[in-house]
This record gives C-alpha cells, structure tokens and sequence, in this order.
C-alpha cells in the first residue's frame, strides 16, 4: 500500500461518517466509538505501508513519507482516537449546551469533524512544501474552530471560539506573508529544493533580509500553533471554554502538528552559518518567554482546566529549548510522552467535571478517599508532568536539559528553565495536596466509566514503562538512522 492512501481513506472515512450522521436519529455516541474503531484500523494500516512504494510524481513534490512522517502520524491517530473516547464519556456535558438534553441527538458532527481534522494533522506530516503545510495546517485549523465553539449554549464556549477565530485568522495571515518574502528570497517554496540551494551555497546574500523577515513572521505564525510567546495569550480563555475533549486535542495534536511545521521550516536555517545566529536567538527568546509565562501565571491558579493550558504554554518552552538547541530527536520524544501524560490529566478531569461540574482545584478535594486508584493515576500523571524521575516526563525534560547544555546554549535560557521546574513542582503537587490532605467535598464515590478505566491504565502504565524503558518511542521515531 502506497503512504498517501492512508489519508485519502481517513477522508473518506469522515464522509461516510457524516452520512450515517445524517441518516440516523437519536443516540449518536455510537458514532463515536464507530469513529474510534476506524481510526484504530487506519492506524494498523499505517504501519503496513511500504516505504519502498513509489510516491505518484504528481504528488512527489508536496508529499514524502519517512520515519519522522510516521511518527507524527502515529502521534495524530492517537490523539484523535482518544478525543473520540473522551467525548464518548463526556457525552452528558455536550448535550447539556447543544441539544439542552441528554438524548446525544446534537453530538453527530462533533464525533466526525476530530476525523477530518485528523486527516490534515497526517498530510501535515508529510508536508514537503510551504504551500502544502499551509493547506494542510487550514484543514485542522477550520475543523477546530468548529470544535471549540460547539457547546452553543455556554458562553464561555462561544468566546473561545471568537478569540480562537480571530487570532487564529490573524496568524494565517502572518504565515501567508512569511511564505510569501521566503519565496522571494529562495525563488522556491519546495523546502528540499531551499535545503539544497542552502548547502549548495547558491543563495543571494543581498537577499538575506528578506528571508530573514520571513522567517520572523513564520515564527510568529507558529508561535499561535504551538501556544508559544508572544502568541500564546489565547490559550486560556480557549482552553477553558472549549470541550475538555477538544482541549486535550489542541493541547496534544494541535501543538505536535505546529512543532513539526515549526522543525521543518526552522532546521535548515538553524544549521546555516548565515542565519544559525539570528534564528536560533529569536528561538531562545521565544523559549525563555514562553517558560517564564507559562509556568509563574499557572502557579495562583485555581482552576484545573486553566492551570493545564498554562502548563501547555510551559511545556512549548521546554519544546522551544530543544528547537533552539537544534535537537530534534529530544523534541519529538519529548511530544510522544507530552501526549501520554497530557490525556491522562484531562480523561481525569473530563470524569470530574462530569460527575461534580466543576473543574476547578477545589473539585479533587479528598479524591484519595472518594477513589483512591483515580487519585493515584493522577499523582502519577502530576509527578510526571513535573519532572519526577522514573517517569515518562523526567526523561523527556532530561533530554531537552542535555540537549541546551551540548549545543551550548545561552546560560540564561538554561537557568530559566530550571526555574521553571522548580515552579512545576509547587502548581502540579498542589492538584495531589488537594487530594489527600484536603476534606472531601462530598462522600459519594467518583465512579469511572470502564472506556476512562482502560484507557488511564493504558497511558499510567506508559508514563511508568516509557520513564524506565524509553527504547519503544526511539524504535518507532528510529532516531539512528
């Protein structure tokens, strides 16, 4: 089977979707757990996909397929497989602001639409060109304003769409304009053909302003997809209002798919002398932005959900430390593990908020008495977050540190971010401090529904597994090669 395939049967996946959608009446969650099942079988197919099969010439110059192409793949099926799960057991609350009932009758498009956005994170992947990378990145970017705005009938729900909207188009229109002066300054959009004139040293000096600039609003642009400074003050308000669900989905998918663009378009030109200064400057600054921002604001709050999205900003600095340090295997380890501990912190929270509405702080108080094993994944899911050796998360922040020291990067970026940790340490063990030294609100038992159930123990055990034996994630990335 041919690489490119698998995104034209996603595609047709979610038309076929949208019909079912369209011709059955009633309980509609069965179209999400029909959607997951689909995406469990793509995701078997992508790795029965031939590397040595031939892309068409037609498509040679807009698609490639390689090990890191997977990878990410793997990374958006996934995702969006668990988006699917999760909204399956949120189904209460997303009735409650669509349909105002608990029929399920308005959750048809809200189980098709993360397929589709799916689709454009894996074309994405394989991005070979500016303009392709531009469609693809529109393709999720649309689907998601859909996504974040759904529950029509919460306020908050609405404003995350408008902020999202409105900043969202603004960013196009920076990525636009960047494409646009690197194209001028290249003569090409194709970035094998700008990796090839770089090493070729075939490039205009006079021109490299312009390419300079482009790649200044390329990196604002980007800075909006992956949550990072100056363009990350959207997250909160977006974050909170919109779905758990698709929070986790920006929060993982989203961000992984911005940091891939961001690698892509950034790697040739950290490693070229005329601009590795200038670049990988503007990187460090955006980092150390990023990380002070993140983790200082998430430490008075109160609410879960708006502490996650300051814990996203923070984690795209980390991110950012190892963009700027030119090492772009602790990068992608640093995602894979990012999504294992990210989804297990919202499954936790989308539970709570369904059987307590609420999602602030105060909701987990005494959950160590009220379902000692969900208190427990959590402080595994915190601790790892934070750093703690033996998990997925210590090793993932270790290498992005190792990375920072061997390229030499600046002492400042550094001492940040172990500041930053520090800062980690004190919001994240604030969730376990509430849950085992702070009265129950309540003395009636969470109760976890068994899809939630497997799924924490899947993602707890690949937190502990992968902080111990992280040889599985280099084999599927095959960082050696």
């Amino acid at each position: 089977m041919q690489a490119h395939y698998i995104e034209f049967i996603t595609v047709g996946f979610g038309l076929l979707l949208l019909m079912l959608e369209a011709f059955s009446k009633g309980n509609k969650s069965r179209l999400g757990l029909l959607a997951a099942a689909g995406l469990t079988i793509i995701l078997i197919l992508q790795f029965m996909v031939c590397p040595c099969a031939a892309i068409p010439e037609w498509m040679s110059r807009f698609y490639k397929y390689d090990s890191v192409a997977l990878f990410y793949k793997v990374i958006a099926l996934v995702s969006t497989i668990l988006v699917l799960l999760m909204a399956v057991d949120f189904r209460k609350v997303l009735s409650r602001y669509t349909s105002g009932d608990e029929t399920n009758s308005g959750l048809g498009e809200f189980y098709c639409l993360p397929v589709f956005a799916c689709a454009g994170l894996m074309w994405m992947a394989s991005a070979n060109d500016l303009v392709s990378i531009f469609v693809a990145l529109e393709l999720v970017t649309i689907t998601f304003y859909v996504m974040v705005a759904y529950m029509r009938r919460n306020v908050g729900s609405l404003e995350a769409g408008v902020k999202y909207l409105i900043l969202g188009a603004l960013s196009t229109g920076f990525l636009v304009y960047g494409i646009a002066w690197i194209y001028g300054a290249m003569g090409t959009t194709d970035l094998a053909t700008i990796t090839s004139i770089i090493k070729n040293g075939e490039f205009a000096e006079a021109k490299l302003t312009y390419l300079l600039f482009g790649i200044a609003l390329m990196l604002i642009a980007l800075g909006f997809k992956i949550g990072a400074a100056p363009m990350q003050l959207w997250i909160p308000d977006v974050y909170q209002g919109a779905p758990t669900p698709i929070t986790a989905y920006l929060s993982v998918a989203s961000k992984a798919s911005g940091f891939l663009v961001l690698m892509l378009v950034i790697g040739p030109f950290i490693t070229w002398s005329a601009t590795s200064t200038q670049v990988t400057l503007i990187l460090s600054i955006m980092a150390g932005a990023t990380l002070l921002y993140g983790n200082l604001t998430a430490i008075n709050q109160e609410n879960f959900k708006r502490l996650l999205a300051y814990s996203s900003i923070a984690h795209a600095g980390f991110l950012l430390m190892g963009v700027a340090s030119g090492d772009f295997t602790s990068v992608s380890f640093y995602l894979g593990t990012y999504l294992l501990m990210t989804f297990s912190a919202f499954f936790i929270l989308a539970l709570v908020r369904d059987q307590e509405n609420s999602d602030t702080i105060d909701a987990f108080d005494g959950l160590a008495k009220r379902n000692p094993i969900l208190a427990a994944t959590l402080t595994i899911t915190m601790a790892a977050m934070a750093g703690i050796p033996l998990t997925a998360g210590f090793l993932g922040k270790f290498l992005i540190f190792s990375a920072a020291i061997q390229s030499e990067a600046s002492w400042w970026l550094i001492a940040i971010g172990f500041i930053s940790v520090a800062a980690g340490f004190y919001y994240y063990l604030k969730v376990v401090k509430a849950m085992y030294w702070n009265a129950p609100r309540s003395e009636k038992s969470i109760q976890v529904p068994i899809i939630t159930k497997v799924v924490l123990v899947l993602l707890t055990i690949g937190i502990l597994v992968f902080g111990i034996w992280p040889q599985p994630i280099f084999d599927l990335l095959r960082l050696l090669n």
